[in-house]
């Protein structure tokens, strides 16, 4: 059990705010009883059945927007808010629209078909047809009987009297007359006379208009390859054959209206264009007359014009005889170029030249001949003194010796590589020398004392 403690207020306000927040519109059927209707304009009533009842109120605002009387005992659906009157703690209905209960169901059937029929595109704006301006016959869909067809046939009298108006007889109410209007769009689109339909009738109730709710009066619609104007009943009436068509009217004065142009300005129209083509066709003259008169001053005398071609034809001549003097110019300067090209190639100068060439090339050949047998024998004797100049023996006859050991015939070139009492050789340009070292000297100067170098000298052509 909860603690807290409310006031009334408090609670009536509670409850009022749940109410309203769980329910936030909702449909009641029932009996009007109890009505009272004071001078704020508001009703207050009681809504029942057979086991409950429920205090319902419904404000002026609302009020003055319904089509249909409250009264006591007549069955209604009613569409409010449930609430909560907190200075009385009473529970009530807040009613913002009622119908009466047939009415709503079929308002329900209504809201249905339309919504599948939409999803199928039989609403489809892009799919509208237009509608010819001037149409030359006019279908009528309606009761011949009804003030429609009074107020269509009398419209188009005063606006446009000059149309066929072909009327297909039919029931607009009732259960005939969903199939005789889906029997008269067949016959309309079978035998195409008319360039326009007129589905017309008068204002009723949803009840009396639910002929043109029929499914079966909707797809004849969508399906007329006529263009279609639907005219029913009153501006505040909108039936599914409304939404199908291709236009609608919101009378059938209207619909009239719609495809039916007005007497008057098709009369001005016609003496606008009448004054524009009249303006063309003098435009057009104008240019015709002048050009007549440049036609006129080109016309010349046949005995001018045959002067003329004399004189054309003796240029023409003229420029032929030139023309052919210049061709025949360049046929004898082309004739001597071949005549010189062809001198060229003679034979005989071709030999005379060939000759002349042989000859030149024996000369040339006979100097490298001579030249080769010349250079070789020079460059020879050079070599050779050169080679002289660079031999061993050329030095050693200008007094150098070759010292080599005496055992390996190694060359000796630093003193220090040689000991007291080795035999050394030494080669001069006329025989050779046996020599025995008594001693050495390692600096880099010629020796002033001789006598430490001692041996006997074995004079011979050739080394053993």
């Amino acid at each position: 059990m909860s603690d807290v403690i409310y006031t009334v207020r408090q609670f009536n306000r509670e409850v009022r705010q749940l109410l309203e927040s769980s329910y936030q519109k909702v449909w009641i059927e029932g009996e009007i009883s109890n009505l009272a209707a004071p001078s704020s304009g508001h009703l207050y009533f009681t809504l029942k059945d057979e086991e409950a009842q429920i205090r319902c109120a419904l404000f002026r605002n609302r009020r003055l927007r319904l089509r249909c009387t409250v009264e006591n005992g007549v069955a209604v659906h009613l569409r409010g808010q449930v609430s909560l009157y907190e200075a009385r703690g009473e529970f009530q209905l807040i009613v913002d629209y009622v119908e009466p209960a047939g009415e709503g169901i079929l308002r329900r059937k209504f809201e249905e078909l339309k919504q599948k029929l939409d999803r199928e595109g039989l609403f489809d704006l892009s799919l509208k047809q237009s509608i010819r301006r001037i149409p030359r016959c006019i279908g009528v869909i309606t009761s011949p009987t009804g003030a429609a067809i009074r107020d269509i046939v009398s419209t188009l009298e005063r606006r446009y009297p000059v149309a066929n108006v072909l009327v297909y007889p039919v029931a607009v109410q009732g259960v005939q007359a969903a199939p005789q209007i889906v029997q008269a769009l067949v016959q309309a689109n079978h035998a195409p006379l008319c360039d326009v339909l007129i589905l017309s009738r008068g204002g009723g109730s949803l009840e009396d208009l639910w002929a043109f709710n029929e499914e079966a009066v909707v797809r004849a619609i969508h399906a007329s390859q006529i263009p279609i104007v639907a005219g029913i009943g009153h501006e505040v009436d909108v039936t599914l054959s409304d939404l199908a068509a291709d236009f609608r009217a919101a009378t059938p004065t209207a619909a009239a209206e719609s495809v039916s142009p007005d007497r008057g300005e098709l009369a001005g129209e016609l003496i606008s264009r009448n004054r524009r083509l009249k303006i063309m066709i003098g435009h057009v003259l104008q240019q015709q007359a002048q050009h007549l008169d440049l036609l006129t001053s080109r016309l010349r005398h046949p005995a001018d014009r045959l002067r003329v071609h004399r004189q054309d034809l003796a240029n023409m001549t003229a420029r032929a005889f030139f023309a052919s003097q210049a061709i025949n110019h360049q046929r004898e300067i082309t004739t001597l170029r071949l005549w010189q090209r062809l001198n060229n190639a003679s034979p005989h100068l071709l030999l005379e030249k060939s000759h002349l060439y042989v000859d030149n090339l024996n000369q040339r050949l006979g100097h490298l001949c001579r030249n080769l047998a010349i250079n070789p024998v020079r460059e020879l004797s050079s070599l050779t003194a050169r080679l002289h100049g660079l031999s061993t023996r050329h030095t050693l006859q200008r007094g150098y010796t070759i010292l080599r050991d005496a055992i390996d015939g190694r060359v000796i070139s630093n003193a220090a590589a040689v000991q007291r009492g080795q035999a050394l050789e030494a080669e001069l340009a006329h025989g050779w020398l046996q020599c025995t070292v008594d001693g050495a000297n390692t600096h880099d100067r010629q020796p002033t004392d001789r006598s430490h170098a001692s041996g006997k000298v074995i004079t011979h052509n050739k080394r053993n």
